[in-house]
């Protein structure tokens, strides 16, 4: 047996061998200069499959988030972001480093923006407050347990963008689960924004890289900023070799993850100390609440160790993910650890 289970995140996912023979075999060039093959397939196929007329690639989705919101966003300006989003949360202020704009977070049903609660947010310019002028929206979303926003969410989203010259930009880091989770095709979702950011190096695989995605202007633009935030990387095509192994070949198996995330909630969700309700598991991501008696959220994470399993924590809770290399043995092996520790 393996020494560790890992849960922390699908980050930690290894590449295939597929991909380690690619990454050996690709054709590559100088990005910056505009001359890799490999990369080139790979912006133009993750452009395609969102329905968008140009992709960039960027080393991280943090970086591909922090671009998007410079390229829609001037300064004084400000940006609407659900108050648990990765964006706001969890991507080093970016959004006040480097594009000296004003989050504002807004309340949410597990991530979903109500049309209400926007309209009522968007605010108009003047020489007190600064002017509304992105929407970021984040699906599936972490910190709300990997929920998977309804399509009517991007639906009313886009209509009241239109209404007050707003731009939308998803934080789709992983979007491909929402879509096998929910039927609905990545199109479907990206036609309601004006941008789209998706990890390759999550659930899909790859050992580096994330995606930005939009029309054709605004990528070309988005590129110079990735040049300014040391971004643009030389033979980068050995890289985005595996990036095309994840759009071609990782999509459909990402629900196993969320098969195996349902079996570990079911089987852990009344043991004592957590709260956790199994039928908002729908995808790879769980999100518990821990309040024991005996055991703090650290003291129960260093027991998971101790047992062979990794978690983190997060929110106030703890987070476990599932991911290619998670199998039913080590969902098996949590489940038995987490029982033996919360019912001595």
């Amino acid at each position: 047996m393996k020494l560790y289970s890992d849960f922390r995140s699908d980050t930690v996912t290894q590449p295939t061998e597929e991909m380690r023979r690619a990454l050996m075999e690709a054709e590559v060039g100088d990005d910056v200069l505009g001359d890799d093959p490999t990369v080139q397939k790979l912006e133009d196929l993750a452009a395609s499959l969102m329905g968008k007329e140009a992709g960039l690639y960027v080393p991280s989705g943090t970086m591909g988030n922090s671009i998007a919101v410079k390229m829609w966003t001037r300064e004084l300006e400000e940006v609407i972001v659900e108050e648990k989003s990765h964006i706001y949360n969890m991507e080093s202020t970016h959004m006040t480093f480097i594009s000296r704009v004003t989050p504002r977070p807004l309340p949410s049903e597990r991530g979903a923006l109500a049309p209400e609660i926007i309209r009522k947010n968007v605010r108009l310019p003047s020489v007190h407050t600064p002017r509304t002028s992105l929407i970021c929206l984040e699906n599936t979303h972490n910190n709300w347990g990997g929920a998977v926003l309804p399509l009517e969410t991007f639906v009313e989203t886009r209509k009241i963008a239109d209404e007050f010259g707003l731009k939308v930009h998803l934080d789709g880091a992983r979007i491909f689960n929402a879509s096998q989770a929910s039927g609905v095709p990545v199109k479907d979702y990206a036609k309601y924004c004006d941008s789209v950011m998706f990890c390759l190096s999550k659930g899909l695989s790859s050992p580096v890289g994330s995606m930005l995605v939009s029309d054709r202007q605004t990528i070309d633009y988005a590129r110079r900023f990735r040049k300014a935030l040391g971004g643009g990387m030389r033979q980068a095509g050995i890289l985005a070799a595996c990036g095309i192994i994840s759009l071609t070949k990782m999509v459909a198996r990402l629900k196993e993850d969320h098969l195996r995330a349902k079996r570990l909630a079911q089987a852990i969700y009344d043991l004592p100390g957590i709260t956790l309700k199994p039928v908002d598991v729908q995808t790879n991501i769980i999100v518990l609440y821990f309040n024991h008696p005996k055991l703090t959220i650290p003291e129960f994470l260093d027991k998971l160790k101790e047992n062979g399993i990794l978690a983190l924590s997060v929110f106030g809770g703890i987070r476990l993910v599932t991911h290619k290399d998670v199998d039913d043995e080590d969902v098996g092996r949590a489940i038995k650890a987490f029982k033996a520790i919360l019912t001595v």
